[in-house]
């Protein structure tokens, strides 16, 4: 539909929806833009709060992609007009608590009524202008990362159904409550530029009425050619975007990507959500397998995942991941990046 759409030309928008990123950037000064995203959705756990913290993780992530820091919130409220006001309560306190561990402050929001509650964020943060990670940028040679283990969507399906064991439910909130806030951290080096920040920074972040860590401007600590975050195409439907967009192609070790506990489980009991068979029509014709791969490895590649983790290209794969796991970031090499060929994506066991 979007491309139905009259184009609008402004020179200030870095990052614009023609390319599938994502979130759009609007660059503001030589030195600071604009990042900006929106998401919100249905509640996939039966617990308020947990909604809520979900809700807002999954919001944020976005941001975390492009390499920005999240600075404000707007809240997005559809809630039955007789259900119980307690509910809603819940729900934003969790995304609050979500929103402060972040350091990003929710200023206001909008609510309607509607027969069934949804939930989420338009959140915007900064970036430097020369410092965005995109889906374009990934180079034969590189090595692909996976912050997150895959399987939130089949085990929400599990869930609804009331077949998810305990476990598998721990597990898959525990991932989906999870910012990707310290891995962008760790590849930004956001830490230690913010102890190095020094008296004139400080001076200048005062006059502008902000926080100094708010006008950073981060030392990338690791070449990254490319990062995305894994969400509702899955991993191949994410994975595909970064390769088109960077004309190359890659190989995917299928024992290697992590599954949270129960996930495969759940595949093999039939509790797949549509959006993953939507995923896999979509794009499985890029795809093809070594016989070793058996088919429930090759389904969860499609699972659509809910605030899910990083996919990162970099040519420094062992030193970041490394790197990343020092920061209790459980990262895994997953595959690598080759020059343009068919098929685009190869599954290998």
């Amino acid at each position: 539909m979007l491309g139905k759409l009259a184009r609008q030309h402004d020179p200030h928008v870095l990052v614009g929806f023609d390319h599938a990123d994502d979130a759009g950037v609007y660059q503001l000064s030589p030195d600071q833009a604009l990042v900006q995203t929106v998401d919100f959705f249905t509640p996939i756990v039966d617990d308020p709060y947990i909604f809520g913290q979900i809700a807002a993780t999954n919001s944020l992530s976005d941001v975390y992609a492009m390499g920005g820091r999240p600075l404000t919130a707007l809240a997005l409220v559809c809630f039955p007009e007789k259900a119980d006001l307690e509910i809603l309560e819940r729900i934003l306190a969790g995304g609050l608590s979500k929103m402060i561990e972040a350091r990003c402050t929710v200023i206001g929001g909008h609510s309607i009524r509607d027969e069934e509650t949804k939930f989420g964020y338009s959140v915007t943060g900064v970036i430097h202008p020369q410092k965005i990670y995109q889906n374009a940028g990934a180079q034969p040679g590189d090595k692909l990362i996976l912050t997150k283990a895959l399987g939130t969507g089949v085990i929400s399906t599990a869930i609804k159904k009331a077949k998810a064991d305990p476990r598998w439910i721990d597990a898959a909130i525990a991932s989906m409550t999870t910012l990707n806030q310290k891995a962008v951290e760790v590849i930004t080096n956001t830490e230690t530029a913010t102890a190095h920040v020094g008296t004139a920074a400080a001076t200048v972040s005062s006059e502008a009425g902000q926080p100094d860590a708010r006008r950073l401007t981060p030392d990338l600590a690791f070449p990254v050619h490319s990062m995305t975050d894994i969400t509702g195409f899955g991993l191949i439907g994410h994975l595909r975007e970064v390769l088109l967009a960077s004309n190359v192609s890659a190989r995917i070790w299928a024992s290697k990507v992590p599954v949270l506990e129960g996930a495969l489980d759940c595949i093999r009991a039939g509790y797949i959500p549509g959006g993953l068979n939507s995923n896999r029509a979509f794009a499985e014709c890029l795809v093809e397998y070594d016989q070793q791969v058996v088919e429930d490895l090759r389904t969860i590649l499609y699972d659509p995942q809910t605030a899910g983790g990083l996919l990162i290209s970099t040519p420094e794969g062992d030193a970041l991941r490394q790197a990343l796991n020092q920061a209790e970031v459980p990262a895994v090499q997953i595959g690598e990046v080759l020059p343009k060929c068919d098929p685009r994506i190869r599954v290998s066991r």
